[in-house]
C-alpha cells in the first residue's frame, strides 16, 4: 500500500492455482467442483486415470485442501500455487486477448538429478533474455497464457488458448519458421520424464476436462 502520493506501487499479479488429488476411489467430479466453488469462485475439474485436478483462483488454498481431505480421507493432495514460468500476451506485438479461454493441463516429472533440475529452472528464468524466440512462437500460435508450476519433481503445464480453437492445430505454429523453438524443445526433453504410470517414452500427459 502507498502511504505517500509520490511513491511507486508494484502490484503482484494473481494467477490461478492447481489442486491435484490422487488416491480417490469412485470419485464424483461434481463433488470436487462443489468443493472448489465453495469459495464462490468458478473452477474447472480435470481427470487422468486416478489423478484429478481442480484449476481456478482460490483465496484460501489450505481451506480447499482441508475440505478435500474431509470428503476423501484416503486422498493425497498436492498444491501448485505459484507458477515459476509465465507467458502472456504482454510478450507479443499483438497484445489482444480473447474474451473466453480454453485450458489444457498437462503434467510431467523433472529428472531426479538435482543439478539438472537447477539447470532446467535457470533455462526458464532466463528464457526471455536468451531464448526470446520461444515467446514469439507462443504469440504466433495465439496462446493467451502459459503457466508452468512445480511441486517437488512434478511439473504442471497450463496452456490457455481462445475458446473454439484447437491446441493440436495451433501448436505447430510455435515452430513455424522458428527453428530455435525446435532447439529449445530438444534441450528441454533432456530434463523431463513421465510421471509414475506413464508408458515408456511418454513424457507429458494431458488431463481431460470434466466441466
Amino acid at each position: 500500500m502507498c502511504l505517500i502520493a509520490s511513491c511507486t506501487c508494484t502490484v503482484e499479479k494473481t494467477y490461478p492455482a492447481i489442486v491435484e488429488i490422487t488416491g480417490i476411489e469412485n470419485s464424483k467430479p461434481d463433488l470436487l467442483a462443489k468443493i472448489g466453488r465453495s469459495q464462490d469462485l468458478q473452477v474447472s475439474v480435470y481427470q487422468r486415470e486416478s489423478h484429478w485436478v481442480i484449476y481456478g483462483t482460490f483465496p484460501d488454498l489450505p481451506k480447499i485442501e482441508k475440505q478435500i481431505i474431509t470428503a476423501y480421507p484416503e486422498a493425497s493432495v498436492k498444491i501448485y500455487d505459484k507458477p515459476f514460468y509465465v507467458f502472456d500476451r504482454q510478450n507479443c506485438k499483438d497484445k489482444t486477448q480473447a474474451e473466453r479461454w480454453r485450458h489444457t493441463i498437462m503434467t510431467a516429472n523433472l529428472v531426479a538429478d538435482e543439478t539438472m533440475q537447477q539447470a532446467y529452472m535457470e533455462y526458464h528464468r532466463t528464457q526471455a533474455e536468451k531464448w526470446p524466440e520461444v515467446a514469439t512462437g507462443f504469440c504466433n500460435a495465439g496462446f493467451q497464457q502459459l503457466l508452468v508450476f512445480r511441486n517437488g519433481r512434478q511439473l504442471m503445464l497450463v496452456i490457455s488458448i481462445p475458446e473454439g480453437e484447437n491446441l493440436d492445430e495451433l501448436n505447430p505454429k510455435t515452430t513455424e519458421n522458428n527453428p530455435r523453438v525446435d532447439e529449445w524443445n530438444v534441450i528441454m526433453a533432456k530434463y523431463q520424464e513421465g510421471i509414475e504410470g506413464t508408458m515408456p517414452g511418454e513424457t507429458w500427459v494431458t488431463f481431460l476436462g470434466i466441466n
